[in-house]
């Protein structure tokens, strides 16, 4: 039972890689800060998702659900 729930969010996981291959996040950063003077910059960040890497975690998931059928016969 346990393989099988593995098995699925393997998948899941490995689906969302293939079709998303990243996603950016922003940061307030800030750069003087002098009494009451503040000024801050936002900053983009990208974090990029390897499509091999959820091709993997794909292939894996197929084999954790094949091996839970296996196992309940």
């Amino acid at each position: 039972m346990q393989t099988k729930v593995i098995g699925i969010i393997l998948i899941v996981i490995g689906i969302i890689m293939i079709a998303y291959t990243g996603f950016n996040y922003v940061t307030t950063e800030t750069l003087v800060d002098i009494g009451p003077i503040h000024i801050d910059a936002e900053k983009n960040n990208f974090v990029k998702l390897s499509p091999v890497i959820g091709g993997v975690l794909l292939i894996a998931g197929i084999f954790f659900l094949v091996r839970s059928k296996k196992s309940l016969s």
